[in-house]
């Protein structure tokens, strides 16, 4: 990945085709690690994997000579995007002009639609907020592997640490967002 490191300083320097060098370098890593993370989302969910990818990279590149010290730095900015993006159509569609807590009931087979899902996504989104502060290693493994839907090795590589450490972090956020989430409830 030596390529995408001198393709992030060239972005940097503000070369306006390193963008799209780099954008054709790791848009299948990319776009595996949406379809992962929508697979795992609500039924009734609109957003395609493709969609999340080309609006996560507009945030990423799409601000004036954005900064990416490293492929981990890179790939942390992206599932952060992704996040951000997941938590915003959550957020709207919970708005009450949006329908807010309506059930929204399809017509073909009459599957009634998940609101619970968006709420859980919120919670999370509230709670990694708070675990940011004190620790911050553990949220980013969180947002590699929940909201990019990276596995355990591929958030070793890209945080550059073993992956039973990764495991341990992973393990400590979970039960930490658990009780967090359980908390904020109560």
């Amino acid at each position: 990945m030596s390529n995408a490191t001198v393709l992030l300083t060239a972005i940097e320097q503000g070369d306006p085709k390193a963008a799209e060098n780099l954008l054709n370098l790791v848009y299948e890593e990319l776009r595996r690690l949406a379809t992962s993370k929508m697979a795992r989302e609500a039924p009734g969910q609109t957003l395609q994997p493709t969609a999340l990818v080309h609006e996560a990279w507009l945030r990423l590149v799409g601000s004036q000579n954005p900064k990416f010290e490293n492929k981990a730095h890179f790939f942390s900015a992206a599932a952060e995007a992704m996040r951000r993006i997941l938590i915003d159509r959550a957020r709207r569609k919970l708005a009450l002009r949006h329908g807010g807590e309506c059930e929204h009931v399809h017509l073909d087979g009459f599957e009634p639609a998940a609101p619970e899902a968006d709420q859980q996504l919120l919670a999370v989104h509230e709670a990694l907020d708070k675990l940011s502060a004190d620790h911050p290693v553990e949220a980013e493994v969180v947002k590699l592997r929940y909201f990019a839907s990276m596995t355990n090795e591929e958030t070793a590589q890209v945080l550059n640490m073993s992956a039973s450490s990764v495991k341990n972090y992973w393990n400590f956020a979970r039960t930490w967002l658990f009780r967090e989430i359980e908390r904020s409830r109560s």
